[in-house]
């Protein structure tokens, strides 16, 4: 997996390198990585699509840097990398904070971005309960570190009652976790919701069916307001996570929606 250094900081990335059609980036969520599209990566670089996945700032392999940094500043990565990779346009899109890095992507270079890809995001900010819920939460992970009693609960919200919590559960006790700077950008990140309507590229929109970290109306709010969307594809019986438990449910609408793209 290469390092390329964007925007002052490290930055880890995947790229499949196809060139036989768009190129697609994305990014992952809080508390992921970008090896959560790995089933995704495969499966549209087998047909001909470049897939490009990275690690966000204090994720993964890539390094946080120093100074406080948004959703904004993350985005400004992804058109950094695009730059570093010699990607002029191509299909963006992400996972809870992979999909405010993509919608923020789009609000900045819309003439780079062709398509979105929104799996389980939203526009608005916190609200206040989820803000202290989540404060409280990251406060006793700093505190207490990787416990089970801490990171059981969290992976189901994120995996949800599937094998792969365990194994996010065994990631976790091995590595940093995101606190400090990544964590305050996930808690004070804007709302963008009066922007939505600026967004014209086609869209796709996903959530797991028992997602309970980005609820149901949030992405129907997206669907009413960015003006060529999809409807809201549900995968049945998935969490937070879909592309890691529901790879091939996961897939088929994203590689459906890229195809489309090119008939358009």
């Amino acid at each position: 997996m290469p390092l390329s250094t964007v925007n002052g900081h490290e930055m880890y990335f995947a790229d499949t390198g196809g060139e036989h059609r768009p190129a697609v980036l994305l990014g992952h969520g809080f508390f992921l990585d970008h090896t959560m599209f790995a089933a995704q990566a495969e499966a549209l670089s087998s047909r001909g699509y470049r897939v490009v996945t990275w690690d966000a700032r204090g994720h993964g392999d890539s390094t946080t840097g120093d100074a406080p940094f948004t959703y904004w500043d993350t985005a400004r990565d992804v058109l950094g990398l695009m730059d570093r990779l010699g990607i002029r346009n191509a299909v963006v899109g992400g996972l809870s904070q992979g999909g405010f890095t993509a919608l923020r992507t789009a609000l900045l270079a819309p003439q780079r971005v062709t398509g979105l890809l929104l799996l389980a995001t939203e526009a608005h900010a916190l609200s206040e309960e989820d803000r202290r819920n989540y404060t409280t939460m990251l406060d006793e992970l700093t505190e207490r570190g990787p416990v089970d009693e801490l990171l059981v609960p969290l992976s189901h919200q994120i995996i949800g009652e599937h094998p792969q919590a365990e194994q996010w559960r065994r990631l976790w006790k091995t590595r940093p976790l995101p606190l400090g700077l990544p964590a305050r950008c996930l808690l004070e990140r804007d709302d963008i919701t009066h922007r939505l309507g600026e967004i014209t590229c086609p869209t796709l929109l996903l959530r797991g069916s028992k997602d309970v970290s980005v609820p149901r109306d949030r992405m129907e709010f997206l669907h009413t307001t960015i003006p060529h969307t999809s409807p809201l594809h549900e995968v049945e019986g998935a969490a937070h996570a879909p592309t890691l438990t529901h790879p091939e449910e996961t897939t088929a609408p994203l590689a459906s929606f890229l195809d489309s793209l090119e008939h358009r």
